[in-house]
């Protein structure tokens, strides 16, 4: 099962970070955590990893109307979307997919909330 979009994106990978978080705004998105996995695992475990952000994101007008309809929806949010440079120097940008997401509540009346975050996604993803 695919439960998640991805795009290729040409460009340093700090420049991609900024790209993906502008666009995500564009889309009434804001980034309420970038979590830096490379500087964590580095600190924590004195290892090293590639350059790997994770950004969760949230649009509240969507958040407010999921959680009106499913109180335990607060534990599958923010949605992220992880930004990371390939083993080939390359950057990829991966949302979750909300659809997918979802579909764990069983609840069909967060279906058009799901299609409205992925056609965001989808643009955010295209935009880059």
């Amino acid at each position: 099962m695919e439960y998640t979009r991805q795009r290729h994106v040409d460009g340093a990978f700090d420049d991609v970070v900024d790209r993906t978080i502008e666009a995500l705004g564009d889309e009434g998105f804001g980034v309420l955590c970038d979590i830096d996995v490379q500087a964590t695992f580095a600190e924590k475990l004195d290892e090293e990893f590639r350059q790997y952000r994770i950004l969760g994101a949230c649009n509240p007008g969507l958040a407010f109307e999921g959680l009106g309809t499913e109180v335990e929806l607060g534990a599958l949010l923010p949605c992220n979307v992880v930004v990371y440079e390939e083993d080939d120097g390359g950057v990829v940008v991966s949302a979750v997919d909300p659809e997918q997401l979802l579909d764990v509540t069983e609840n069909d009346d967060l279906e058009s909330i799901g299609v409205e975050v992925s056609e965001r996604f989808e643009r955010v993803l295209d935009s880059l």
